[in-house]
């Protein structure tokens, strides 16, 4: 009996459940993509990493007949939050959230072009001339859950690409919005102000390397993946990348 049961309530998932919305926009010259993710049943969203295009955001907003409840950024790469202040202009309500130990680079945003070897000359003609972005509403906590609507996603701190870099993991459905941790075939760059290879490769290891094979990965670069996919082929993962001596 117990065994009927345990099917009839797969079966009722399937039938009865609404899926995740998944809303991909590339954005800026590097190519990063900007998602939004929605809740079927209660048509909250959020807006991961707002890289740029806030018009174009709102308008899928509005096609899907969503609500944005948060900004919702995985770490303060100007790539990845170069929009933020456009679109919280656009949706006020929205709550902008971000890891404590990121802010600083957050904060520092008009500079960041600098950082990556752009002339300060280009800026304008390359669309790197920001304003200084809004105040944080909420900073994040490893472990913490992020309701939208009906959907979980756990918060899981890992730095490495940045000091505050978190990711998003959906165990009901299955997904984990990784920003710049992981991609396929490589890992985050760790040259910039806070990164550390090191650190990068042990949040991976213990982060996302926990998470079953069949875990899609929605990097912030780049096509879609999968945990066992990278697991047994990226090569930084692998054991081909050696650290120091030490072999991931």
């Amino acid at each position: 009996m117990a065994r009927w049961s345990c099917l009839l309530a797969l079966l009722c998932y399937d039938i009865y459940s609404k899926p995740m919305i998944i809303e991909e926009l590339t954005v800026t010259a590097f190519q990063q993509h900007t998602r939004i993710v929605g809740c079927e049943s209660t048509r909250q969203a959020i807006c991961i990493d707002p890289g740029d295009e806030a018009e174009r955001i709102v308008e899928t907003l509005e096609r899907l007949s969503l609500k944005l409840q948060a900004i919702t950024l995985t770490h303060a790469h100007l790539d990845h939050v170069g929009g933020v202040a456009a679109l919280k202009k656009l949706k006020p309500d929205a709550q902008i959230s971000l890891h404590r130990d990121d802010e600083f680079m957050y904060r520092a945003l008009p500079e960041q072009p600098a950082w990556i070897g752009i002339p300060r000359a280009q800026w304008v003609a390359l669309g790197f001339e920001f304003e200084p972005p809004p105040p944080i509403d909420h900073y994040w906590n490893d472990g913490e859950i992020h309701d939208v609507g009906e959907l979980k996603l756990e918060v899981r701190h890992c730095p490495g690409h940045t000091p505050g870099h978190v990711v998003f993991y959906a165990p009901k459905e299955r997904k984990v919005f990784v920003g710049d941790v992981l991609f396929a075939g490589s890992i985050g760059r760790t040259d910039l102000p806070g990164g550390s290879t090191e650190q990068l490769l042990e949040s991976i290891k213990n982060k996302l390397l926990t998470l079953d094979d069949d875990v899609t990965v929605y990097s912030g670069h780049g096509p879609l993946t999968t945990i066992g996919e990278e697991r047994l082929t990226n090569p930084f993962l692998t054991g081909g990348f050696q650290l120091g001596g030490r072999r991931f």
